[in-house]
């Protein structure tokens, strides 16, 4: 019987963890946090040894990762032939291990004997953990809990101030309020869940009706145009379909209106040849461009390193005459994707699949880049979008970012919409707009309040011309002060947990030696 009560307490934080996911992009059914974390909060009351609570947590984390994150699998059926069978393990992987993370938030919760007390530490150590997962091992904080506030633009504004870390906090001590009635129903009880699960969203939703109320858009004397082809992954490097790629962009950029544009932006890799080493190709760009107008785009670089040819995934701007004037690349690698971790030590029957991925050089970071008559701009390529304060050069704040990506990989799933979420978030958390170029979608311009003005949505093919708006850089509270207010509110929230829980303890003791000293005196009675 104990086994059996084991197994379905893990089955139920699985299929809690799972539900999670439905109050993430694009599905953002939010009420059912409050199942899921009320839902696990009780389990973790219920909990009496470490490592109930360590499972409870871990199963939950492991429903909620390897269903959050089971579109990366996608990326494995371009070439399902050879990499196609890994796609179960990545399912489980994703799952095995990020599930790490939300045990180790419930073992935080473990330590509180108040329930209360308990509630507050696992929101606190959740939040405290994202943040963690935004730099271990390279760091990968996708599916933050503060996204699934993205259905709603004015909940949202509260990452100009907290960031998105800030707005996980808020959402763990609204959704797992419940849990707080659910344990011991009474009036009390209540009347403190119901407070607790309302204030927090109401404070969010309240700030962004006061930043966004007569917020303008003036359209200014700068002209951009974004470039989607969407071309499908199985062809974007196919050797016989090269020509006809980069051709595809060069059409689709000389549309009509092009003399009156200041900027072409193409996405990630956009093309399929190292520019700075084919002239030939860069003619056809300076050929396709007016004298004003310049072009956006990415494309492979190289840096010897070792002796070797390492690739870098670069952007470049290029003029009408063909010449390069400014470039950057990328400096946050993906794992697995432009690296392999511990490539030396992985076993030679995975050596074949290795060898498709070849080891990128680095960039610098953040940096700011001049170009004439146009805004002083920065750049984030693709994975380097999703990481809180690490996207803009702080020493020289730019007025712009470009962010170019191609999220063909993952198909037509959850991936891309998450992306675009993530970029909002980055968008409102340093105030700054962010024009958004992907080969297959989705292509936008994001203001600095997080509004998309305008988009291609996936799989279309097209282009957008967007007149940039004069409101483009606003600085924030949270791009000035990064995580440190994020971090120090959790850590004093934790602080009050710790009270609570100590005042909990020094009442029980007096209590227990009130009941003592009256079994001493009735007994000499």
């Amino acid at each position: 019987m104990r086994l059996w009560a084991i197994a379905h307490r893990k089955l139920i934080c699985f299929l809690l963890g799972a539900a999670a996911v439905a109050a993430l992009p694009p599905f953002d059914i939010f009420p059912i946090l409050f199942i899921s974390f009320s839902g696990l909060m009780l389990f973790l009351g219920q909990a009496q040894k470490l490592r109930e609570a360590f499972s409870s947590g871990y199963w939950f984390g492991f429903g909620f990762f390897s269903f959050g994150l089971s579109w990366i699998g996608n990326a494995l059926l371009i070439d399902a032939q050879t990499l196609g069978w890994l796609y179960p393990i990545a399912f489980v992987a994703s799952g095995a291990f990020f599930g790490l993370f939300s045990a180790a938030a419930a073992m935080v919760s473990f330590y509180f004997k108040d329930f209360t007390a308990k509630y507050l530490g696992f929101a606190t150590g959740w939040t405290l953990l994202e943040w963690i997962r935004s730099f271990i091992l390279t760091g990968f904080p996708w599916n933050l809990i503060g996204s699934t506030l993205d259905f709603n633009l004015k909940l949202l504004q509260g990452a100009s101030i907290f960031g998105t870390y800030g707005l996980s906090l808020f959402v763990l001590l609204s959704t797992a309020a419940p849990a707080l009635w659910l344990k011991e129903r009474n009036k009390k009880n209540f009347i403190t869940a119901l407070s607790l699960s309302i204030t927090p969203l109401l404070i969010l939703y309240l700030y962004g009706t006061i930043r966004l109320h007569n917020s303008p858009i003036t359209p200014s004397d700068i002209h951009l145009r974004i470039v989607q082809p969407s071309i499908p992954q199985n062809l974007k490097w196919n050797h016989d379909s090269l020509e006809k790629n980069f051709q595809e962009y060069l059409t689709l950029s000389s549309q009509a209106g092009i003399e009156n544009i200041d900027m072409v932006v193409w996405g990630e890799t956009a093309s399929p040849f190292p520019l700075e080493y084919s002239a030939k190709h860069r003619q056809m760009i300076a050929d396709m461009l007016p004298p004003k107008t310049v072009l956006a785009t990415g494309s492979l670089r190289f840096q010897i390193k070792d002796g070797r040819n390492h690739p870098q995934n670069s952007m470049l701007i290029i003029n009408h005459e063909g010449k390069i004037l400014a470039s950057y690349d990328k400096s946050h690698l993906v794992p697995f994707g432009e690296y392999i971790p511990f490539r030396r030590f992985l076993p030679q029957s995975l050596r074949p699949i290795t060898n498709v991925i070849s080891d990128f050089a680095a960039g610098e970071g953040p940096q700011t880049l001049n170009i004439p008559n146009f805004p002083s701009f920065g750049i984030a390529i693709c994975y380097e979008i999703i990481f809180p304060h690490k996207i803009i050069d702080e020493n020289k704040r730019p007025e712009l970012l470009l962010n170019l990506t191609n999220d063909g990989w993952y198909g037509d799933s959850a991936g891309p919409r998450q992306h675009l979420s993530a970029t909002r978030l980055r968008a409102i958390e340093e105030g700054i707009s962010i024009v958004r170029a992907a080969n297959s979608g989705i292509s936008a311009f994001i203001n600095h309040q997080g509004k998309i003005l305008t988009r291609l949505d996936l799989n279309r093919k097209g282009y957008l011309d967007i007149t940039i708006p004069q409101e483009r850089n606003t600085p924030t509270i949270y791009g000035h002060l990064g995580n440190q207010l994020p971090i120090t509110l959790s850590i004093i929230i934790l602080l009050v947990a710790l009270l609570k829980n100590s005042y909990r303890s020094i009442i029980q003791k007096n209590k227990n030696k009130v009941h003592l000293f009256r079994a001493k005196r009735d007994k000499k009675i």
